[in-house]
C-alpha cells in the first residue's frame, strides 16, 4: 500500500514522501516527492507521444514514469534525446495495451512502441533486486530504482501530476553537479564495471564533479573494465564518439587509468613510440577540434574516426607505400582496426575514414567487393 502526505515546508517548498506500510504496519517513508514548482519542468517540454503512452498504462491501472537520462536532461535544461518509460505493467500486458508495440530481448524482455515518423519509445518493466528465474525479472518501483547505476540517473518523473519520485536523493545531486552512485560502492562496479566508463562520461557531459567516494573506487577497481564484454564496450564508444564532449571524457579515462583498459592499442601507442607524450597532445587537440565541429555542424561517424587515429596512422608508417607508392587502402583499414581493438567499429564507419584520408592525399579508395 502507498500513500502520499504533506510534512511540512522547508524554505518554501512543500516537501511530500512517498512511503509503504512496514510488516507492523508503521509507515516507512520510501521517496521524496518534487513537485513542478520545485523542480520547474515545463509541461511542454515532455514529448508527446511518451506523454500519451504514460497516460494510457494509468488508465489500463498501471503506475508509468518518464525516467532515466530523460528526467536529468530536462532538469538541466537539456534536450533528452530519448524519452523512456518505466511501469509495472508485464512486457505482454503492455503489448496488449498498444497494436504498435514490439517486444524485444530475451533475458529482460522490453517493448518498443513504434510511431508514424519513426520515433520508438522504450518501455521497461519495473526490475526486481534479484532475478532468479522467469518469475522474479520484474518487480516494484522501489526495486526497480536500486538497479540504476547513478543517483542522477534514478528519478521517475510522473507526466500527469508533473511529480519527480527520488528515492535516492538524486535530486540533491543534480543540483549540487555531484556523480554518485545508487548501490554500495564494494558491490556497483564488480556488478557492471561499465558504469565506470558512465560515471567519468556523465561527468564530463554534465559538468559534473565524481564524488570523492566514486573516485576512489573507480581508481581502485579500473582493472575491472577488462572483464567487461566487447560488445558493451564498443556500444560505450560509440555513444562517446557523438556525445560532443569527447575531449574532458577522454581526459577523464586517461586520468582515471581506464584509457589503457578500454582502448588498450590506442594507449600503447602513446607509449611505444618516439615522441609519444606530443602523439597524446594532438589526439586531445583533435578531440577539442571535433567537439567545436559538433556543436556548429552534424560530423559523421567515418569523419570521427579519422580525426581520432590519423594521427597515430602516420607516425607508424601506415601511409607509406612500397616504392613510393600509396600503400593498401585495406592495410590502412586494417590498422585502423587494430588501434581500437578489441573494440569494434562497423565497416562502413572505418572504410569511411579511410577514404577521407586517403582522398586527401589525392589517392582512390577501391571498393568493398560484395560476397
Amino acid at each position: 500500500m502507498t500513500n502520499f502526505f504533506i510534512i511540512g515546508k522547508v524554505y518554501f517548498i512543500t516537501m511530500l514522501y512517498r512511503y509503504y506500510r512496514d510488516s507492523n504496519g508503521q509507515p516507512d517513508t520510501k521517496a521524496t516527492l518534487y513537485e513542478k514548482q520545485d523542480h520547474g519542468i515545463a509541461r511542454d517540454r515532455i514529448d508527446s507521444d511518451a506523454e500519451r503512452i504514460c497516460a494510457r498504462l494509468k488508465s489500463h491501472g498501471h503506475e508509468a514514469y518518464i525516467v532515466g537520462g530523460a528526467v536529468r536532461d530536462l532538469l538541466l535544461g537539456n534536450e533528452p534525446k530519448d524519452f523512456d518509460i518505466a511501469t509495472d505493467a508485464a512486457p505482454n500486458r503492455v503489448k496488449k495495451i498498444f497494436y504498435n508495440a514490439r517486444i524485444i530481448g530475451r533475458r529482460f524482455r522490453l517493448v518498443h512502441i513504434y510511431f508514424k515518423d519513426g520515433k520508438i519509445h522504450e518501455v521497461a518493466t519495473f526490475r526486481a533486486l534479484e532475478s532468479t528465474g522467469e518469475n522474479h525479472i520484474f518487480g516494484t518501483l522501489d526495486e526497480d530504482v536500486m538497479r540504476r547505476d547513478f543517483t542522477m540517473n534514478a528519478l521517475y518523473y510522473d507526466p500527469a501530476a508533473e511529480i519527480i519520485v527520488d528515492f535516492v536523493g538524486g535530486m540533491k545531486d543534480i543540483r549540487r553537479r555531484v556523480v554518485n552512485s545508487v548501490l554500495p560502492l564494494d558491490t556497483s562496479f564488480r556488478e557492471d564495471p561499465v558504469r565506470m566508463l558512465r560515471a567519468v562520461k556523465y561527468a564530463a557531459m554534465a559538468n559534473f564533479k565524481i564524488s570523492a567516494p566514486v573516485k576512489k573506487r573507480i581508481r581502485k577497481e579500473s582493472a575491472l573494465l577488462a572483464d567487461a564484454s566487447t560488445s558493451r564496450l564498443s556500444e560505450e564508444l560509440n555513444k562517446i564518439l557523438c556525445c560532443g564532449k569527447m575531449y574532458p571524457v577522454f581526459r577523464g579515462l586517461d586520468r582515471y587509468k581506464l584509457l589503457p583498459i578500454f582502448l588498450p592499442n590506442l594507449d600503447s601507442a602513446f607509449c611505444r613510440q618516439s615522441g609519444g607524450q606530443a602523439l597524446k597532445e594532438a589526439f586531445f587537440a583533435n578531440l577539442a577540434e571535433l567537439d567545436n565541429k559538433m556543436t556548429h555542424n552534424e560530423i559523421s561517424r567515418g569523419a570521427i574516426l579519422r580525426g581520432i587515429t590519423e594521427n597515430m596512422l602516420e607516425s607508424c608508417g601506415a601511409f607509406q607505400g612500397e616504392e613510393g607508392r600509396p600503400p593498401h587502402a585495406f592495410d590502412v583499414v586494417r590498422e585502423l582496426k587494430s588501434l581500437l581493438r578489441p573494440l569494434i567499429q562497423p565497416n562502413v564507419w572505418v572504410d569511411e575514414a579511410v577514404r577521407l584520408m586517403f582522398t586527401d592525399r589525392g589517392w582512390k579508395f577501391p571498393r568493398r567487393r560484395r560476397k
